[in-house]
């Protein structure tokens, strides 16, 4: 048995492919021009979650030899989406920045519409439209994409960590 599996290496590759699938679902929905709405987000959140939990029930079965406790399945999780959110990072970057930085404006103006739907007054809503088109920029947005994804991705963590952890009787499971 490898008594000292590097964890940040054993998941790098999960991390990727998690990664991988993130920017091509995110390309499918900017071409389909569904960026815009809610709902995908809610699917794709649902895809994640089952995706990581293979992700990290194959880290469990290929290095951990069929044995992981919560924590051990809670710490892979969480580097797995580590990783994929430093590449939807900069995924999300080029996107704004290079591929479409029009779509930033397409986002305020749905930011301005829903505070309209709200009922807000005119000088709410100039307020508020100043404060997000000053931070409304590639170099602010990637960022703090990071730090979304991995409040997010620990949660699903959690989640996943709960059902993928499989600890064996240490008196009878000799894994030597």
């Amino acid at each position: 048995m490898e008594q000292n599996v590097n964890v940040w290496k054993a998941n790098l590759m999960n991390g990727l492919i998690l990664g991988l699938i993130g920017v091509i679902y995110s390309l499918i929905v900017y071409f389909l021009d569904l960026s815009l709405n809610p709902i995908q987000g809610y699917i794709f959140m649902v895809i994640q979650i089952v995706i990581l939990y293979f992700l990290v029930k194959s880290y469990r079965d290929n290095y951990m030899h069929g044995m992981i406790s919560f924590g051990q399945a809670l710490g892979a999780a969480i580097i797995i989406c580590l990783y994929y959110s430093i590449i939807i990072a900069l995924f999300t970057y080029i996107l704004y920045a290079f591929i479409d930085p029009d779509l930033i404006d397409k986002t305020l103006a749905m930011a301005e519409e829903k505070l309209l739907e709200r009922g807000l007054g005119q000088s709410q809503i100039d307020a508020a439209m100043s404060v997000q088109a000053k931070i409304m920029k590639p170099a602010f947005i990637a960022p703090m994409g990071i730090f979304g994804n991995m409040l997010q991705g620990l949660i699903m963590s959690l989640i996943v960590a709960a059902f993928v952890r499989k600890e064996g009787n240490p008196l009878v499971d000799n894994v030597e």
